[in-house]
């Protein structure tokens, strides 16, 4: 995992100051690749790449990047390609390498086939391509979004960088982009291509981008196809489950130095770690965060529980509310700007405990979005299932998860009755697109605060449906696979947002087994009444690695997703340090809000919600990024 930036002059004139410009950019993702720095520029310097590494493969100097290749390709890539020495194996008798490096087999493989090498890649990566040859430059994300690439175009030169916080020198000015800002209000992160930076993009996963004759193309090279699977049993797919998750944690534990585990004590991560010591570069050291206060919040048990299991051992770091103030701003400063929850805290101080000890470790994100594992999915579909109930429908074969095997189960709402009474609050029984967005819509408990007549949300709830109900052969009323595909494709990228930025600001790089394409191709054809079989979330997952997930683990009902304390911090220690910085949203008039209905709620509100969370991530973006704007700009000259 490293850090890439460069610069592409599209009508190929010079660039004034490159090399200068390629240092700024190497400069500020530098915390991604500490091991080692290189740049390149070609000799009319109209283009240029820079590249941050951190050595995990080929540890030697011939691992260096940019790296160029016999035919004079140069290659800016981050990430890791799990299936390198395969290729490699394909190409040797044609292609003579230099290194035991992944980067050199992307080289090759694009060099023997052009834009088709993405085909082959098996793994995470963005990476950036000069074809000199073609006067061509080809840049791609992976199939999923795990490794990150965003963009911005000015002045007829095409910058790109591994961190948004890259392309902020060369802006005309530090702006919030408003159709962003409304998805971020509503969701708590962003549903395209677009930033709350105004005029940075990302190049959104499964996607590539050319630049030839002066011409921007971007297409879509990869996405997952909901054709369900009537003809097997789940037998027939759990043991196909297991077989590719077997071989894909295998295949994640390619690596020259040793791999650890993030253990939060839930099936997911307790799962991944469990299968990867077996392999030949596993460390046995699991890695854990824990609040000891207030109660209610520490988890580390079930870390324990899955730490003993798989012969490993557990390292725990304490996480206070001193500790919240300390680093929220360098949070929020490696994010780029606020994404999902308050779990990137907590992510942040579990990946700086882990960088003491490895350089790469393996978590359990995805497995939540391709099996099912949010409550939300059962209580929208119970809801469902009593109105097809009702109508007479279900019955018909629309609603494969029926309302009399769901009933056995509801026990596991327990903890989510506020969830449901006020989801069933207004709206009962509507569409389901309606429904699912209000589930998911963050933004309920703030209306008055914000000013939608100015940002619109009916143009997001339009953006919202063009997605739920993109899901390629997902049916009409198959309301399991479109919750589970929203997910995937716009909330999975946000974590994966948060999984890498935590873990780089560290300077340490993170695998996901979950997301391996081969293993969500297989998933995405599993029915949902085996998949999401009488309501119960994961069951095939649980079912079919029921002998290597502790039992405790897999019967606890009382799983958090890495839970924040703040609204019991709030009450206390950090009552006044977030009063006031939610305060100086309405003081240094931030756009989009309404000030005096921001200054009341304030007054009136000591409890934490995701509103809260919210507001306080905008303020620490403001300061980190506005209010310095000057800073930033100024870095280009």
């Amino acid at each position: 995992m490293c850090g890439i930036a460069g610069q592409y002059s599209i009508n190929r004139s010079r660039i004034e100051n490159l090399e200068h410009n390629l240092k700024v950019m190497s400069d500020l993702i530098a915390h991604r690749g500490p091991d080692d720095g290189g740049i390149w520029l070609e000799p009319s310097k109209s283009r240029g790449l820079a590249h941050r590494r951190l050595s995990v493969i080929d540890l030697s100097e011939h691992g260096h990047q940019p790296m160029v290749s016999k035919q004079g390709t140069v290659i800016a890539y981050n990430g890791e390609i799990y299936n390198h020495n395969s290729i490699r194996a394909e190409l040797s008798d044609i292609y003579t390498f230099t290194s035991q490096s992944d980067t050199e087999v992307i080289l090759a493989a694009y060099d023997q086939v052009g834009m088709k090498c993405l085909d082959d890649l098996r793994g995470m990566f963005s990476f950036a391509i000069v074809d000199p040859s073609n006067d061509l430059l080809f840049c791609a994300r992976d199939r999923f979004g795990i490794k990150p690439f965003y963009y911005t175009v000015q002045k007829g030169v095409f910058y790109f960088a591994s961190e948004a916080k890259a392309l902020l020198p060369f802006l005309p000015k530090i702006a919030t982009n408003k159709k962003a800002f409304a998805e971020y209000l509503t969701f708590q992160y962003t549903i395209g291509e677009e930033t709350l930076f105004e005029g940075v993009y990302q190049l959104l996963p499964g996607h590539a981008l050319k630049i030839c004759r002066g011409e921007i193309e971007k297409w879509r090279y990869w996405d997952v196809d909901y054709s369900i699977d009537f003809d097997h049993s789940a037998e027939y797919f759990e043991r196909h489950v297991r077989e590719l998750l077997i071989d894909s944690v295998q295949q994640h534990g390619v690596s020259d130095v040793p791999v650890g585990s993030y253990v939060s004590g839930g099936v997911d991560s307790s799962l991944i770690y469990k299968l990867s010591q077996g392999n030949d570069s596993s460390s046995p050291f699991g890695f854990h965060g824990r609040f000891l206060e207030p109660e209610g919040f520490d988890e580390s048990y079930y870390a324990e529980v899955a730490a003993r299991d798989a012969g490993g051992e557990l390292k725990v770091v304490d996480i206070g509310a001193g500790d919240f103030t300390d680093h929220i701003a360098d949070v929020i400063y490696h994010l780029d700007f606020p994404v999902a929850g308050p779990g990137s805290f907590a992510q942040y101080m579990v990946s700086k405990l882990a960088s003491e000890h490895v350089k790469v470790v393996l978590g359990g994100q995805g497995g939540d979005e391709i099996f099912g594992g949010y409550a939300r999915y059962l209580v929208a579909y119970l809801e469902q299932c009593l109105k097809a109930a009702i109508d007479g429908t279900y019955k018909d074969g629309n609603y494969v998860v029926t309302l009399e095997s769901i009933i056995p189960n509801l026990g596991l709402l327990r903890e989510y009755k506020p969830m449901i009474r006020q989801f069933w609050s207004s709206g009962l029984f509507d569409d389901m697109d309606k429904r699912y967005f209000n589930l998911i819509d963050r933004s309920s408990d703030m209306e008055d605060l914000i000013d939608w007549d100015a940002l619109d949300k009916s143009r997001v709830f339009k953006d919202f449906t063009d997605v739920f109900h993109g899901a390629r052969n997902a049916g009409d009323d198959a309301y399991f696979d479109k919750m589970t595909h929203f997910d995937f494709k716009c909330l999975l990228p946000a974590l994966l947002q948060v999984e890498d930025r935590m873990s780089m600001a560290h300077g340490i790089e993170t695998r996901v087994p979950f997301l391996d394409h081969k293993l969500v191709e297989f998933a995405a054809t599993i029915p949902a009444d085996i998949k999401f079989k009488a309501g119960k979330q994961k069951e095939v997952l649980k079912t079919t690695f029921s002998n290597e997930i502790p039992r405790e683990i897999i019967e606890r009902r009382d799983k958090m997703g890495f839970p924040v304390p703040l609204n019991d911090w709030m009450k206390g220690e950090l009552s006044g340090f977030i009063t006031e910085k939610i305060r100086a949203l309405a003081d240094k008039k931030r756009p989009y809000f309404n000030q005096q209905n921001l200054i009341n709620s304030i007054e009136s509100d000591n409890r934490f919600s995701r509103k809260v969370w919210a507001l306080l991530s905008l303020e620490l973006w403001y300061e980190a990024f506005h209010d310095r704007e000057a800073y930033w700009l100024g870095l280009a000259h």
